[in-house]
């Protein structure tokens, strides 16, 4: 699974710059209006403005993980372990996944911003169809079947480890309950971590926020993009199993169709240069 997830994150920045670079190949270079002072407009001005590029990553987070499988992780983990580590290390690994896309993106700025900017209308496009189509197609109690998956896997974890620790009990005595609780949290918050870093790797909410850093101020991406993790893990921990029993998962996913369509139709209406 991961294999997979990394090809297509691969895959979807490589079809990024093949696009850009087909472009930038038959588009004619524009002349310089005036040679004599050098440019000293920042890259981040050149890039967009930073609120277009916070909310645009907040919305595009908030509909591309409400119901997703490390909301189900956040959530499960969450009745089991306390709260604020489970938190803690969830959001650890979701913000460093964030600055991590936002750098793949970033780098593609190198490259005319016209360029990047209607590649990156394409591909929000196709992103967009393909979640209408999954949506249309989705059963109605599809979360609940993520839900259960996700609860499955970790239950299968949860099972092995004990093996595990007994036997270490076993091999090693009476341990002091000090050590015991700093081991347990420690390892409740890399669990966390490790697992929510696995399920995110090249889901569409990382897609979306290196194709969004190519033509959004990327300090934006990144703060936005954290929020919109936040909020969702937040609600995750809090109250996951009601959330999930309220929220259509179906809908939802429709719904990040027409926003990720309305970011691609938008762009076209819009320019780079504005």
């Amino acid at each position: 699974m991961l294999k997979k997830r990394s090809v297509c994150l691969a895959l979807a920045v490589f079809l990024g710059t093949v696009a850009v670079s087909v472009a930038q190949g038959h588009a004619p270079v524009p002349p310089s209006p005036d040679p004599s002072p050098v440019s000293t407009t920042p890259r981040a001005a050149i890039q967009g403005s930073f609120l277009q590029g916070f909310l645009a990553s907040l919305s595009v987070v908030v509909v591309s993980e409400l119901g997703d499988k490390t909301f189900f992780i956040a959530a499960i983990m969450a009745m089991k372990h306390p709260r604020i580590i489970v938190f803690a290390g969830a959001i650890s690994a979701l913000v460093f996944m964030t600055i991590l896309s936002a750098a793949f993106g970033w780098i593609a700025t190198v490259i005319p911003r016209v360029y990047t900017y209607y590649a990156s209308a394409v591909l929000f496009a196709i992103f967009g169809i393909k979640m209408l189509r999954d949506g249309w197609k989705m059963d109605p109690n599809e979360g609940q079947e993520e839900l259960e998956e996700v609860q499955s896997e970790l239950k299968r974890r949860e099972d092995q480890e004990e093996k595990e620790e007994t036997l270490d009990m076993l091999e090693q005595g009476q341990v002091e309950n000090r050590r015991r609780k700093r081991n347990a949290v420690l390892k409740v918050l890399l669990q966390a971590a490790s697992l929510t870093f696995l399920a995110e790797w090249g889901d569409r909410s990382q897609l979306a926020t290196v194709v969004l850093a190519t033509r959004e101020h990327a300090v934006g991406v990144v703060v936005g993009g954290s929020l919109g993790h936040a909020l969702c893990t937040g609600l995750a921990v809090i109250g996951g199993r009601m959330v999930a029993a309220k929220i259509s998962v179906r809908t939802v996913t429709i719904i990040g169709g027409l926003v990720f369509l309305f970011f691609a139709v938008s762009a076209f209406f819009i320019g780079p240069g504005e």
